[in-house]
């Protein structure tokens, strides 16, 4: 696994560290252990999905859609990173 240059240089968490640990209990199965790890990995899975199903479909309102998406993911990281601090 690559390791966090934040980390290593001022020794703190960043805001997407238990990214790759989340991906890789996601990739084994447990997803439950995922989430746990970095509940934004999920939403973030679905918003590429859904971009990319916008880009090839063209879907009504699926800009406003990917906005939501934008917002709710980046409340979670944040929220995320504030409980682990």
């Amino acid at each position: 696994m690559l390791s966090c240059p934040t980390k290593q240089l001022i020794h703190i968490n960043c805001l997407g560290c238990g990214l790759q640990r989340s991906f890789i209990l996601l990739l084994k199965g447990d997803v439950i252990a995922s989430f746990y790890m970095y509940p934004a990995l999920i939403p973030m899975l679905l918003m590429i999905g859904y971009l990319i199903a916008h880009v090839l479909f063209k879907l009504k309102n699926g800009a406003r859609v990917l906005q939501y998406f934008y917002i709710s993911n980046s409340l979670l990281i944040i929220i995320n990173f504030i409980f682990k601090l």
